[in-house]
């Protein structure tokens, strides 16, 4: 520590790879998939319903949020039944799939205030942080990258773990055909390869979230509060002990 005077040796952790060696959850991955458009022949709908499939295949429970009636962002109080789902499903969520059209160079309103209705921090709850992210964009014209790299930047914001694959479908009236189902392609492979991606990143990461995004800075506020708390002769709560463990036959 004589080297690094300025570091809070209570607050340093060295990173240990046997907690990130052990996997607890047994249940498929949790997978909520977003899409930014209203349209009745919304392509990003029609891929985010694709996605969905494809998830299954792979194994994971799925939920894919309808924005149709979900309020402007700040026009209504967030207790409205459709930001109060948004949110649960978020939690709920291990992973993420976000599908925007391009406009006007970038992610659709539909799609952003979605986002907006997701905060940083709820009380002691993150609901984005820690989760893997999938980014993919629909394009009415040729291929464009626009929407995915905002999305990117969007996902980094929000502190979840973006997954290297990206997919970008390009003249999208093109892809699909008249049941809504997207017609093989390249552009089809690629999607594949994304939904595998972001089911092996979200197996590897989901049981280690919580120390991945355990950092120094916060651990120091926390050494900090708790040295002003001792200063100022608050005595610190006990926590309860564990409760004991059920018998055999008996129920939670």
């Amino acid at each position: 520590m004589s080297r690094l005077p300025h570091l809070t040796a209570a607050a340093v952790d060295i990173p240990d790879p046997a907690r990130l060696s052990t996997r607890a959850s047994d249940h498929p991955p949790r997978i909520l998939v977003l899409f930014g458009s209203l349209r009745p022949q919304s392509y990003s709908r029609r891929l985010a319903r694709e996605v969905e499939r494809l998830l299954q295949h792979f194994g994971a429970e799925v939920r894919v949020f309808d924005p149709h009636e979900l309020p402007m962002v700040d026009a209504v109080d967030a207790d409205h039944p459709k930001v109060q789902q948004l949110r649960a499903w978020s939690h709920w969520s291990e992973g993420q799939v976000w599908i925007s059209p391009e406009r006007h160079g970038t992610l659709s309103a539909v799609f952003k205030n979605q986002i907006d209705w997701l905060p940083l921090s709820e009380g002691s709850v993150r609901p984005t942080q820690g989760r893997t992210l999938a980014v993919m964009q629909v394009c009415g014209g040729s291929q464009s990258f626009n929407v995915v790299n905002a999305l990117r930047v969007l996902g980094r914001w929000m502190r979840m773990v973006t997954i290297p694959n990206q997919s970008s479908v390009p003249k999208a009236w093109q892809e699909f055909d008249t049941d809504g189902r997207m017609k093989p392609s390249a552009y089809y492979d690629r999607v594949v390869d994304v939904v595998e991606e972001l089911v092996k990143f979200t197996l590897l990461v989901r049981d280690h979230s919580d120390y991945l995004t355990d950092r120094y800075s916060e651990r120091k506020g926390d050494v900090h509060a708790a040295q002003l708390a001792r200063a100022a002769g608050v005595v610190e709560p006990v926590p309860p002990p564990p409760p004991p463990p059920l018998a055999v036959g008996d129920h939670a």
